[in-house]
């Protein structure tokens, strides 16, 4: 079966990741491109024109077809058209917009509008798919025919994902993380200015700290200690976080190379990746420029896993931020809703 889908917020750079992803999709069809009244009218490659410069980001060519696509004014695009709603929209704008289209399909967000409100599940496909069945309590609350999922912060995602089988093996009890995260994380507009990054780290991320803490929490439905520091590196993409973790049990580092390695999932859709977690043994790695792309950039990398004094264990992990942290780990989840039969 072939959806129809939207995608709001198309012209911005997750707008873009989400095009890239949806191109050839096997069950997603893009049907329409909404963004600003600015934009309203345009051609996509007009919308995203800036004195003859085609801002284009994503890592794919920008295709004839896309470039002749009308933008629709996201306010006044009819959510009973679409099978599904992509969000690529700033958080503000999220909240007055998603549940207009929430009434009446499915919306699959990249804000953080609504990621902490009770009856809205925070799912990463293969850490915690049993949280969809919040949805039907979401629908039920509200009114809706369909419903608000959102992806997790990208920060919190590769975090999460390499807590969850080490807590199934051995139990969490506590995490200290800090992150050396990508400029493009910040967005294009207004971003990080060059001068700001540039022979710098700017060691303060306006509110991204209390994200991490709240949602994985949430996705791993667990109450353990989690404290972090985030900070911005002169990194395009890819997100890099030293982790200490305190176990409950004793393991030895090569039980945890196991449990990183032996971590599956019985998700099986177009974007599931080979590997969930990728173990490197050569401790300069992972690095962003070499490993950002690991299975499409869906696959967390994980190394230099070694004994920690304190907390018991420390390791370094390495997660695509606008790839698994954005519009490609939307379209897994929406892959996974799907399969569930909450898309239809």
């Amino acid at each position: 079966m072939t959806y129809s889908v939207a995608i709001i917020g198309a012209t911005g750079i997750v707008g873009q990741q989400a095009i890239t992803a949806l191109i050839n999709h096997p069950e997603f069809e893009i049907s329409a491109l909404a963004g600003s009244e600015k934009s309203a009218g345009k051609r996509y490659a007009d919308a995203i024109n800036r004195n003859d410069i085609i801002e284009w980001y994503a890592d794919t060519e920008l295709t004839a077809e896309i470039s002749a696509m009308k933008i629709h004014n996201s306010t006044e695009l009819n959510p009973k058209d679409f099978d599904l709603v992509f969000s690529c929209v700033e958080s503000d704008v999220a909240r007055i917009l998603e549940p207009k289209f929430a009434e009446h399909c499915p919306v699959i967000s990249t804000a953080s509008a609504f990621r902490y409100e009770e009856d809205v599940p925070l799912i990463i496909p293969s850490v915690n798919p049993e949280q969809a069945d919040l949805i039907k309590t979401q629908k039920a609350k509200r009114g809706w025919n369909g419903f608000i999922c959102p992806i997790p912060n990208c920060t919190t995602t590769g975090l999460a994902i390499t807590l969850k089988p080490l807590d199934k093996a051995f139990g969490v009890k506590n995490v200290m993380m800090t992150s050396l995260q990508a400029i493009s994380g910040a967005g294009r507009n207004p971003g990080v200015k060059a001068l700001d990054i540039i022979d710098n780290v700017v060691p303060y991320i306006p509110g991204e700290e209390e994200k991490v803490e709240k949602e994985t929490k949430k996705i791993l439905g667990k109450n353990f200690g989690v404290s972090c520091t985030c900070m911005r590196v002169a990194v395009l993409e890819g997100h890099t976080e030293s982790v200490f973790v305190e176990l409950q049990k004793e393991a030895s580092i090569e039980d945890v190379k196991k449990a990183f390695e032996n971590f599956s999932t019985k998700i099986n859709t177009h974007s599931t990746p080979k590997h969930l977690i990728k173990v490197f043994s050569d401790p300069s790695r992972p690095q962003p420029r070499l490993d950002r792309d690991t299975g499409g950039g869906l696959t967390t990398c994980v190394g230099r896993i070694r004994k920690d004094e304190i907390f018991g264990l420390k390791y370094v992990l390495l997660s695509h931020n606008t790839k698994m942290g954005a519009a490609a780990g939307a379209v897994w989840l929406a892959e996974l809703l799907a399969q569930k039969g909450y898309v239809n």
